[in-house]
């Protein structure tokens, strides 16, 4: 645990830089996105949905019961609720919260609003952006509730922006001016040392009495800013406590890192969200890998706490217990989700467990106490890596039971059968890849990653049904490539080209081609934007991209430069330090045929029903389709996904999450047969949430689309059971198709 007093942060400008630069500074563009999660007031007995995930044990589970099987077919609209800020290529992942009536939701454009929960009618909005343009994904999970105590009249909801999270009046929307600076604070402050790169937030925080406890999402390539966990006052906005996730000197971890690390090296960050044990005064928190995410020569060793699951005391944020995951991770195998807490049979005993899933496809089951496996670990060796001054760890902790949700091993026989020309390509593009199971190091030649980057298991997260003991957890079932490049680059001289090469190709490609729509490709893009804009744009960052201000006037012009029109003019003298990297990957490649289809056998996605009382898996289901291989007769191949499912008293499992097809189903949480479907207006790529208002339950979904190229929307829709006739002339109300 520390207790830390920061000095404010501090940068200085040159006299005369452009205006532009000032634009920056006065709109914050250092970061991306925020958000913040609730406080629950009446845990399972709760008609409400009052904080991400449904609770701080984020279990997913509601107990309501009046939607169930037998009904669920009836399901029509209730209301909608169109955000009107959607723009090409903008996502929606926000879980809505619901408390006392209202409901509150992120928008495509982040902007924060209150509705009536039994209407969908607009109460207030909040819009951090001024007159900042939209460039890019921007993307929010979720917000937070703190109410005051009984007879004090403070209701706040947490919002991040870019790098500030904000406090609001949870009943007007107005800025709570007496929180942090003006009613708001930069995430890049506390930090123990200079952010020289973005520091955003993504998903939600947790909410322990009077304390704001927040993760971070920050740059994959360095320089980028640590990952410390922080505590902040919810009435003041002033920092209670830190903990660090890269060790400072004296702290525990700090020997599994080079001496200096603590002082450069970046990530350990949690990027996912957190869950709470309000009883035990215990946080969860699960961290993501170092960076830069493919190759740790300057970060040699186990790199604690990246890749962990750690308990913390939420009071002091003092370490109970923690298990790291992956050891010196090369292959972005972060925790992408906060932790189910459950409680579990065993020997016929209740024990109150912690569940964590994985990109890899494993479930981590552990005492919630004191982090002892509930289930056998077994270290197993691995290959070392061939690429120079990287040194892996020589074996990984990998679960016997339950067994892997996702395949573990891509091999020939599993290439897709699609087409014979497509089997073709894509035995010819296999044949010169390393291919051998989880945790082979990358290599030039070009590793498979399966699965792949994006899971395994995503950020939506489990359900966990207490009644029955079985968490269910949707999972990508994809292929991605990973090729690493040698970096050859003029230190003295850098040009545009060798500054992108080190700085940007990791992500769009050394061909400027990209991996849409994640990293969309760069190529005749002076076409689609102004230099003006284009270098805002670099210097700014959106979504997963950071912002590059750090380089300075010259450089960010020389690689708009270079990006726009291939120039290749040289800018200032470059001296080594530990951020440069002699080996960066060539971008973010999934292994697909020659039509742009999975290049392997289905499934693709899946639904998982697993029993944490056995470990063994109850069920298992494709999840999704492509419409138009189903119109030819080959459906129900599953397809990726991304956002959570909902399970419920009723004995129903709802879930959207599914790329291309724009549905939200519920299946029979026993057996996953699906009772009831619809088609969004745009995929729902989100966690539902369930309420009740006045004795009707509702389901509520936010559709925003824009994932793998498909259509982006801005539409939280509300789910019943048929209305009355007075009920059903409402705004929005009308039904879907099904």
């Amino acid at each position: 645990m520390r207790r830390i007093t920061s000095p404010a942060r501090k940068i200085d400008w040159p006299k005369k830089a452009p205006a532009w630069v000032a634009l920056l500074v006065a709109l914050g563009t250092l970061s991306v996105l925020a958000a913040g999660a609730g406080q629950r007031t009446e845990d399972a007995g709760s008609r409400d949905w009052p904080s991400y995930g449904g609770g701080p044990e984020n279990t997913h589970y509601s107990n309501l019961a009046q939607i169930n099987r037998e009904n669920v077919s009836h399901l029509e609209v209730a209301w909608t609720f169109d955000t009107g800020d959607s723009y090409p290529g903008s996502e929606m992942e926000c879980n809505p919260i619901v408390v006392g009536g209202v409901l509150y939701a992120t928008s495509p454009k982040n902007n924060l609003v209150a509705l009536d929960a039994a209407t969908g009618k607009l109460r207030w909005r909040f819009d951090p952006n001024g007159d900042r343009k939209i460039v890019g994904k921007l993307r929010n999970r979720g917000v937070a509730y703190w109410a005051g105590e009984a007879g004090e009249n403070d209701r706040r909801i947490f919002f991040a922006a870019r790098q500030y999270l904000y406090a609001l009046n949870a009943d007007t929307g107005q800025v709570v001016e007496t929180f942090g600076s003006g009613g708001r604070i930069d995430l890049r402050d506390d930090l123990g040392r200079e952010a020289r790169d973005s520091v955003t937030m993504t998903s939600p925080a947790i909410i322990y009495k009077d304390l704001a406890i927040i993760g971070s999402g920050v740059s994959e390539t360095l320089p980028a800013a640590p990952g410390d966990v922080r505590a902040y006052d919810v009435r003041t906005g002033k920092l209670r406590w830190s903990f660090h996730t890269i060790p400072h000197p004296g702290e525990a971890g700090y020997e599994t890192w080079p001496k200096e690390a603590w002082n450069y090296s970046g990530g350990a960050n949690n990027w996912a969200g957190m869950s709470l044990d309000r009883q035990k005064g215990l946080v969860f928190v699960p961290t993501g890998s170092a960076s830069y995410d493919f190759y740790g020569a300057n970060r040699l060793g186990d790199d604690l706490f990246a890749d962990s699951l750690i308990a913390l005391k939420a009071e002091t944020g003092e370490r109970v217990w923690h298990f790291q995951t992956v050891r010196h991770d090369i292959w972005d195998r972060d925790l992408p989700t906060p932790p189910s807490l459950v409680t579990i049979q065993r020997d016929g005993h209740e024990v109150e467990a912690v569940a964590q899933p994985t990109k890899s496809g494993y479930i981590f089951l552990f005492d919630r106490v004191n982090g002892k496996p509930l289930f056998p670990i077994e270290y197993r060796k691995f290959p070392a890596s061939d690429l120079d001054g990287e040194r892996t760890n020589p074996a990984q902790p990998i679960p016997v039971t339950p067994p892997p949700f996702a395949r573990q091993q891509l091999t020939a026989d599993m290439l897709t059968q699609r087409t014979p020309d497509a089997h073709r390509a894509a035995m010819e593009a296999f044949t010169g890849l390393r291919s051998s199971g989880q945790f082979v190091p990358a290599s030039r030649q070009g590793t498979i990653i399966f699965p792949g980057f994006d899971g395994g298991a995503e950020w939506g997260g489990p359900a966990f049904d207490p009644a029955t003991g079985l968490l269910y957890v949707n999972s990508n079932e994809m292929a991605w490539v990973l090729r690493m490049v040698e970096q050859k680059e003029d230190r003295e001289r850098p040009t545009g080209q060798t500054l992108y090469r080190t700085e940007c190709s990791a992500c769009h490609g050394a061909e400027m081609k990209g991996s849409p729509p994640e990293f969309p490709s760069l190529v005749a893009i002076s076409k689609r934007y102004e230099d003006d804009d284009l270098l805002l744009f670099i210097a700014q960052g959106s979504g997963r991209m950071p912002g590059f201000l750090r380089l300075g006037n010259e450089s960010l012009r020389a690689v708009m430069r270079f990006v726009a029109y291939g120039d290749v003019t040289s800018v200032e003298k470059h001296s080594a330090s530990p951020f440069d990297m002699k080996y960066l990957s060539d971008g973010y490649n999934r292994f697909l045929d020659s039509d742009g289809y999975p290049a392997i056998q289905p499934p693709w996605g899946t639904l998982n029903a697993i029993n944490l009382n056995t470990g063994q898996i109850a069920w298992k289901i494709p999840l999704g389709e492509y419409p138009e291989l189903a119109a030819q007769g080959m459906a129900t191949t599953g397809s990726e996904n991304y956002g959570g499912p909902v399970v419920t008293a009723g004995g129903l499992l709802f879930i959207a999450a599914t790329n291309f097809d724009k549905k939200f189903r519920a299946f029979d949480k026993a057996t996953g047969k699906l009772l009831w479907e619809t088609t969004l207006p745009a995929a729902g790529n989100a966690t539902p949430s369930t309420y009740e208002i006045k004795g009707r339950q509702f389901v509520v979904i936010a559709a925003g689309g824009g994932k793998s190229t498909a259509p982006s929307g801005g539409s939280i829709i509300a789910f019943a059971l048929a209305a009355t006739p007075s009920e059903s002339d409402r705004t929005g109300s009308g039904k879907l198709g099904r």
